[in-house]
């Protein structure tokens, strides 16, 4: 307890008594009583033979019960184990290379490490750090190819994560790290540590290659990352049409059926091959194991084919459909609950371009807005 605050009293002993209050703070100084804790109590590191001076080995990890003038900063020794001088421990308590480790010479290092608080007198604990050297790496990083889809309103994409890199190390102590060519960094950014990929705001309709590469440090191997931009219009959310699917997660569609979806379903409602077939949004149905997957068919003249059109053509092809996913429903109009005749129900369809929805698979991304269906009686 840092502190009391009491409220003390004195009456008189008068007829009446009077009385009169004051408030004594009580404040409890600390002493330096507790040395500095290592968490864990002692380490085990490795190093790769091979690697530049000033490679990072380790991060000590220090807390003290202490308030924070007898805690930290803390003072890093190495006691014993470094008398040739092959580690250096900087203040914030990183062991780092200072010499190029060869697996030959030495397979393994016992540091006794000391860390000493701020107090006043100070207190000093230790811990033991095991370092190994082990052989470099033999294995060349692999990576899976990804291609990203963004689907968004015109130039009103906001950014973010639009989908991550996996990749793999037959090494088990590589530690791999991801870059991208500096002129391209002002539209997309990778993040070096986890494969992040982040598109920064107001990309433009289009193909974009990225030239992405992982490193473990030794090898350095490119990734095919391919990013398609689609921007909505307007005149396409008013002839959608939406085909609902059964116990399947977005991420199932995107990574297992929507390739193969897309093929069979523009088999099934393009009249010509020069029309184009453009999913706007998937979504899961709150409450629900389905998947909303809102979509509209372009004509090669530039305008769009009525939802009525499409659903006779839906409705024609089911079956086949079916053959790649299960349908629970095609619908153009929802005026389930509504106590309205169909020709009396208007629907209007929203689009938050805001708060995008990314599912992303190891292969595929696809990044797509928030969708909103609103229907309404006209009797």
């Amino acid at each position: 307890i840092s502190g009391y605050s009491l409220v003390v009293q004195a009456r008189d002993s008068g007829t009446p008594p009077l009385s009169s209050s004051v408030t004594v703070n009580v404040d409890i100084s600390d002493v330096n009583d507790n040395s500095p804790v290592f968490t864990p109590a002692n380490y085990t590191a490795v190093i790769q033979e091979n690697k530049p001076v000033g490679t990072s080995i380790l991060q000590l990890v220090v807390t003290d019960k202490d308030s924070f003038h007898n805690g930290p900063p803390f003072t890093f020794t190495i006691l014993t184990g470094n008398e040739e001088e092959e580690f250096t421990l900087d203040p914030h308590g990183v062991l780092r290379s200072a010499v190029i480790f060869k697996h030959m010479v030495s397979t393994e290092y016992v540091l006794c490490v000391q860390a000493k608080d701020s107090g006043k007198p100070q207190q000093v604990s230790h811990t033991y750090v095991q370092v190994r050297v082990i052989e470099e790496s033999i294995h060349k990083p692999t990576a899976i190819p990804l291609e990203i889809f963004i689907v968004t309103m015109e130039d009103d994409f906001p950014g973010g994560v639009i989908g991550k890199i996996h990749a793999t190390d037959q090494d088990v102590y590589d530690v791999l790290t991801y870059t991208l060519k500096s002129e391209q960094k002002s539209l997309f950014k990778v993040n070096n540590h986890d494969g992040k990929i982040i598109a920064l705001g107001g990309l433009d309709n289009g193909k974009y290659v990225l030239n992405v590469s992982v490193s473990d440090g030794r090898f350095q191997v490119p990734i095919d990352v391919v990013v398609h931009v689609e921007q909505l219009l307007q005149e396409m959310l008013q002839n959608t049409v939406t085909i609902r699917f059964e116990n399947v997660s977005p991420e199932d569609f995107v990574g297992l059926h929507m390739h193969g979806f897309r093929r069979t379903l523009r088999n099934a409602v393009l009249s010509q091959k020069q029309d184009s077939l453009h999913i706007i949004s998937i979504q899961p149905v709150a409450g629900s194991s389905q998947l909303d997957m809102l979509f509209a068919v372009q004509m090669h003249s530039g305008g769009f084919y009525k939802p009525a059109y499409l659903i006779q053509k839906l409705t024609n092809a089911r079956r086949h459909l079916e053959n790649v996913i299960r349908i629970s429903a095609i619908l153009e109009k929802n005026c389930s609950g509504l106590n309205c005749q169909e020709q009396h129900c208007e629907q209007s369809l929203s689009i938050d371009s805001h708060s995008l929805m990314t599912y992303s698979t190891a292969r595929i991304s696809f990044v797509c807005p928030r969708f909103y269906r609103n229907v309404r009686c006209m009797c």
